[in-house]
């Protein structure tokens, strides 16, 4: 027997307490160590089957459910689990929310040591359900096959799948019947274009030996009512790619924006990637407050359209503008917030590390006819230096909405050393938002927390902090 195997423990009828980090159930051994549970509930009574082992903890799956959680929920997706996405299906929204909103305060307390003002309860999600503006899926060759499908007698011919990876594995695609995450038509075209390629006899990719024809399906939508939709090709064949495309076009003529690329490289990212449009225009527009947002294949853009307004309302609202501040908007990507702000300001600098964002952010702006905000490039710990304050004035007010490492060491200095009287610090991820508070500490004070749920039935949740000099 292996070690592996030898170090695998079965635990009966432990009582799921907590939902912790990447939003798996906690319960504790009778050794008193930590076990993460990837598929229960708080509630839940369990036996669990561990998975790995280290020094304080163990990681396992449910084997059996003993008593059902009152927080539990029917999960509506038929591929719930199996999937890996939507990983919080089984937990009512409600109690979502509270886990969301106690994450954001661990990190703040235990981990930055900030001692908080009363929390505003987190915003949650008008729509739980189909509120993502864009997907993307994976062909496959090979499908992956469901334990039930293994179990059965039946004989699977059709191997062709088109949906999603599953969790860590980078070559085995999931085949989507339904998803719940993108409104209509997304379903309707990812299951036509499948339908139709097999129909004729298209080859569906193989990671593994890379080959095949089809490779990836991009589907954007918009609050417009615009809709486009990519199609990447991992070798050129014009008949096959013309008689796809031509399908997509006169089966869905509501597609605004249709785009192919073709990408014989060993790995699926488009952004070093030439994109065609083949019918339509190149690009689709979102809309906010009046404002338009050109939203290209490449466009960096909140994926929960109704809920980026609200995430962008409470950070204008904690930056509370009178019209005569000069706002630093810093990894402003294509400028959302920065415009989003403008109006109230005397004007907003944005400066992001990506020149095709910077470019749509100019062109935005313009098109907006925003003339008090301006945009620069290049490495945030580089461009923010005494230099550019100089240039461009001491701002009054900075807005940050970094990565999910958050801020570099030198920029939360260089806000230090220039100290605004405000900071916005908008965040995907508490635990370095906690970290960068920390270092803000000795010449800011929090004042505001709001929690914003922008990815219902997921552990994810976003966070503005407002800090206020001392």
């Amino acid at each position: 027997m292996s070690r592996r195997k030898q170090n695998r423990k079965v635990f009966t009828e432990l009582e799921v307490t907590d939902a912790g980090a990447k939003g798996k159930a906690i319960a504790h051994a009778p050794d008193g160590k930590v076990v993460f549970i990837n598929n229960a509930v708080p509630g839940d009574v369990v036996d669990v089957q561990t998975t790995k082992k280290r020094k304080s903890y163990y990681e396992g799956t449910a084997t059996h459910i003993h008593t059902l959680s009152r927080k539990r929920t029917q999960p509506q997706c038929q591929h719930f689990e199996v999937c890996g996405g939507c990983k919080w299906q089984h937990m009512d929204y409600k109690y979502q929310l509270e886990y969301k909103q106690q994450e954001v305060v661990n990190n703040l307390t235990r981990l930055g040591k900030i001692k908080l003002p009363e929390v505003t309860p987190i915003a949650g999600s008008a729509s739980q359900y189909f509120y993502r503006n864009k997907m993307e899926f994976g062909f496959s060759d090979s499908k992956w096959l469901t334990m039930e499908q293994i179990k059965s007698d039946e004989v699977i011919e059709d191997r062709n799948a088109l949906g999603f990876h599953i969790a860590g594995m980078w070559d085995k695609i999931l085949d989507i019947e339904k998803c719940h995450l993108q409104q209509d038509p997304s379903n309707a075209i990812r299951n036509g274009i499948k339908s139709f390629a097999t129909k004729n006899n298209m080859a569906f990719y193989n990671a593994r030996n890379q080959e095949g024809l089809l490779r990836t399906l991009m589907i954007r939508t918009s609050s417009t009512g615009e809709l486009m939709v990519l199609v990447q090709f991992y070798k050129e064949d014009v008949a096959q790619r013309t008689l796809l495309l031509d399908y997509i076009k006169n089966e869905f003529p509501e597609i605004t924006s249709l785009l192919y690329v073709i990408n014989s490289k060993g790995n699926d990212t488009i952004y070093d990637q030439e994109v065609i449009c083949y019918h339509g225009r190149d690009h689709i527009f979102e809309e906010m407050e009046g404002l338009q947002f050109k939203i290209n294949a490449k466009s960096f853009y909140q994926t929960n359209s109704a809920q980026a307004y609200e995430l962008y309302k409470i950070t204008r609202d904690f930056a509370g503008l009178t019209g005569n501040e000069l706002v630093y908007d810093l990894y402003t990507g294509t400028g959302t917030i920065a415009q989003f702000v403008a109006k109230k300001a005397k004007k907003v600098i944005g400066v992001e590390a990506v020149p095709d964002a910077i470019e749509a952010a100019k062109e935005n702006a313009q098109r907006n006819h925003i003339d008090n905000a301006e945009f620069f490039v290049g490495d945030m710990k580089k461009v923010f230096n005494e230099q550019f304050i100089s240039t461009h004035g001491i701002p009054d007010v900075i807005i940050t909405d970094p990565p999910r490492d958050g801020m570099h060491a030198d920029v939360v200095k260089q806000i230090l050393n220039i100290a605004p009287q405000k900071v916005v610090y908008v965040s995907c991820n508490s635990a370095t938002q906690a970290r960068d508070l920390a270092l803000l500490d000795e010449t800011y004070k929090v004042t505001k927390v709001q929690p914003v749920d922008m990815f219902p039935q997921t552990h994810h949740v976003e966070n503005v902090v407002l800090l206020e000099k001392r």
